[in-house]
């Protein structure tokens, strides 16, 4: 079988820690268990990339306003936020694993993810 590396493809996860970087790419979808809309942005910098989703809910909606305030992009009620305006942006954030329970195979996870993003 051949096996076609795309670019940005044969980057690394981040490691742990704080890490400056570049909002490269933006996906959307919706979960997979519950069918709540998300998007995905992919962080990335020179040592290597993380992804992270996003979802549109209630409890997810302040990672959102969070993620959009300090990408200096105004959040406002009553105002459509553009996920693409997100693309190019940079941050800096902290690298770091959380462990929740898949809700279809009751096992444990543990996701790389990004937190705390701040002004680059």
């Amino acid at each position: 079988m051949k096996i076609a590396v795309e670019e940005g493809q044969s980057k690394t996860l981040l490691p742990d820690g704080q890490q400056n970087v570049t909002i490269t790419h933006i996906e959307e979808g919706k979960s997979e268990y519950k069918g709540i809309p998300f998007f995905a942005v992919r962080f990335e910098n020179d040592e290597g990339y993380i992804s992270q989703r996003f979802y549109q809910s209630p409890a997810g909606m302040p990672a959102i306003v969070s993620l959009f305030d300090m990408a200096d992009i105004a959040v406002s009620e009553g105002k459509d936020l553009d996920t693409k305006q997100l693309i190019g942006k940079n941050l800096t954030i902290n690298v770091g694993e959380r462990s929740y329970t898949d809700p279809e195979t009751h096992n444990e996870r543990t996701l790389k993810q990004a937190l705390n993003f701040l002004v680059s």
